[in-house]
């Protein structure tokens, strides 16, 4: 159970479930911000009378301001605490949502405002997923942080797998009704945050910023190869998920003009493998954090595989199938990755560090999709080049990422070590 959270019996059962789900639903909902967005752009474009290229401008305008927002609000979230951010965070991102409905219906439709009001929601979106992260790594301790960070990426997962099939659903009503929807979804999620988490409190004073500055840089020195490599391997697997993701979309409507609904369900099947995965991997490592660089590697090995694959057949099963095993691989390594980064830093740096790897993350988010339309002409190119890449990042981590060791602390907290030499008693 959470320390934060230490009630004892039935009751304290109640509100550790009651703050995973509270905290589990904010990735759910932060996801929704682009992905529901996607099977309703063509409809956008002609509804607000703009080109491709302009319309890709609601995706990229609100992956990239959250990108660079990220560590701002992990900066903040170390200094006055997490659960104020993430609360008027969702406020923001719903007030996005609202803005960019009102935007779409303004006249006939404003490109120019709907596109300020996303990148609103984007800044949003910045405080929201990343710092509850950051949340749930104080609230959880040992094996259940492990598990309970599986379930967040789980749920990231899941949101992925729902929001084409829900933003086809919701456009039936009208190509924007989804805007008007973020802010029903945020407000109740604020307010179960506000009531139901428990912040655990710090007994020391937040640092000053000069010495904060020098012990973040102090953690990149010592810990910097295996940081970067973490952050850089945590950005390729978004790249190519989301990457693969527009491919198959794009695939499906040219080749076999497969639409709507149908093709929301077919984009749902490697985002169901990755969520599945995710959810199992989270809830095996929280016992044997030893294998965590082992299912890494695996889950890289799988990912490059599938990569170098794709392009020697063209045919749907074969992409989907291909796009089912880097779900698979993706499921492996994120819910690793995000243990590896929470629990091997303290808890008054954690909110900068892991805000930072969520930036990276988002950059992989907002290259992969442009990436894959530039060079979806030339798959042997795209795919092969990828797949090199991959290889690189297995022999890296393979370096780098070093087995961990759980330390154990006092108040039942603990902290990963990752070293080459295993500790032993003298």
């Amino acid at each position: 159970m959470p320390p934060s959270q230490a009630v004892h019996g039935k009751e304290g059962q109640k509100l550790q479930i009651a703050a995973l789900i509270t905290l589990s639903s904010i990735p759910f909902i932060m996801v929704l911000g682009n992905s529901m967005l996607i099977p309703v752009l063509p409809t956008a474009e002609k509804a607000l009378n703009v080109s491709s290229f302009q319309v890709s401008l609601l995706i990229t305008l609100f992956s990239i301001p959250a990108a660079f927002a990220i560590p701002i609000a992990g900066i903040m979230a170390d200094r006055i605490g997490r659960k104020k951010i993430v609360f008027y965070s969702l406020l923001l991102y719903g007030l996005g949502g609202l803005l960019a409905g009102f935007s779409s219906v303004y006249q006939g439709g404003s490109y120019t405002f709907v596109l300020i009001s996303r990148i609103i929601q984007g800044i949003g979106a910045a405080g929201t997923s990343p710092i509850a992260m950051v949340l749930l790594g104080d609230l959880y301790q040992g094996e259940d942080r492990s598990k309970a960070l599986g379930i967040l990426e789980a749920s990231n997962a899941f949101g992925k797998v729902l929001s084409p099939i829900l933003g086809s659903l919701i456009a039936v009503i009208t190509w924007y009704a989804m805007f008007f929807a973020f802010p029903l979804l945020c407000i109740p999620a604020a307010i179960a945050l506000w009531k139901v988490i428990r912040e655990p409190s710090k007994n020391e004073k937040p640092q000053p910023l000069q010495e904060y500055k020098r012990h973040i840089y102090k953690i990149f020195k010592r810990r910097g190869k295996w940081l970067s490599v973490s952050f850089l391997a945590g950005a390729l697997m978004m790249f190519t998920m989301f990457g693969i993701l527009f491919y198959l979309s794009d695939y499906l409507e040219k080749t076999y003009r497969v639409e709507g609904i149908f093709k929301g369900f077919i984009l749902a099947v490697p985002l169901l493998a990755l969520c599945v995965t995710a959810y199992l991997t989270g809830s095996h490592v929280k016992e044997q954090t030893h294998k965590m660089n082992k299912l890494i590697i695996l889950g890289l090995i799988l990912t490059t595989i599938a990569t170098a694959a794709t392009p020697w057949w063209k045919n749907a099963y074969w992409l989907v199938g291909c796009s089912f095993v880097i779900g698979i691989g993706s499921g492996l390594i994120l819910p690793c990755l995000n243990t590896l980064i929470t629990s091997a830093v303290g808890m008054q740096e954690r909110g900068i560090i892991t805000s930072l790897y969520n930036s990276v993350r988002f950059f992989g988010v907002a290259l992969g999709p442009p990436v894959f339309g530039a060079l979806a002409n030339r798959p042997f190119i795209l795919f092969l080049g990828l797949a090199f890449v991959l290889f690189i990042m297995i022999f890296l981590s393979h370096k780098f990422i070093d087995r961990p060791q759980r330390l154990r602390g006092k108040g039942g907290r603990s902290r990963l070590l990752l070293r080459k030499k295993r500790l032993s008693p003298v």
